[in-house]
């Protein structure tokens, strides 16, 4: 046998139990979302609520249902003691600045199953602080967030409602402005290391 080739051949055996464990890893079925499972984790507490993060090979994949109330004019949550500080440092922004934040990693696509309001994106964080590494925003949720408020000229608002579909990119500032009763959409969000595989929510865990 041809010296390199014999090499190559020597090579692959050496590394087949490797190649082996990487495809069995590999999904090889559909993964399934009922109604009723949307609606069960829909009724919990909360505001975001993920359903389930899935394997899907080359990076994870989490459905979550979000209910948002209507929305106000009180400042942001302040941030938790020792959280980094993000985005750009204003010392007197403008007081009608809409909540918002960033993902580092996540990408978030939007379906609005009911309800409307004003949702704010692009622009830039205001006097941001990162979510803490061991809350459930950072775990489970959506990887490393930055939490302020939304500036800048370039910052658009959209009226968004039933039925309307939002991407929101890895980076891109966004927040919802007047939301007069409520707005619920299912948030799907592809992610290569920020979410856990493998979770799902207790509503519907059997």
């Amino acid at each position: 046998m041809n010296k390199p080739i014999a090499v190559m051949f020597s090579a692959a055996l050496a590394s087949a139990p490797f190649v082996a464990h990487a495809q069995k890893s590999k999904p090889r079925d559909a993964y399934y979302i009922t109604k009723e499972e949307v609606d069960a984790v829909n009724k919990t507490p909360g505001i975001d609520r993920t359903i389930r993060v899935m394997d899907i090979g080359n990076e994870h994949f989490s459905v979550g249902v979000i209910h948002r109330g209507p929305t106000t004019a009180a400042a942001p949550t302040a941030p938790a003691t020792n959280t980094p500080a993000c985005g750009t440092a204003e010392a007197n922004p403008p007081k009608d600045l809409t909540a918002g934040l960033t993902h580092d990693k996540q990408t978030e696509g939007y379906y609005v199953i009911s309800g409307e309001g004003v949702l704010v994106t692009g622009g830039h964080i205001v006097n941001g602080h990162m979510d803490p590494a061991d809350s459930e925003v950072a775990t489970i949720l959506n990887g490393p967030t930055c939490r302020g408020v939304i500036g800048g000229a370039d910052a658009v608002k959209r009226f968004v409602k039933t039925g309307d579909i939002v991407i929101v990119p890895p980076g891109v500032p966004h927040g919802w402005a007047d939301v007069k009763d409520h707005v619920d959409y299912l948030s799907f969000r592809p992610s290569g290391d920020a979410l856990p595989a493998g979770y799902v929510n207790p509503a519907i865990k059997k």
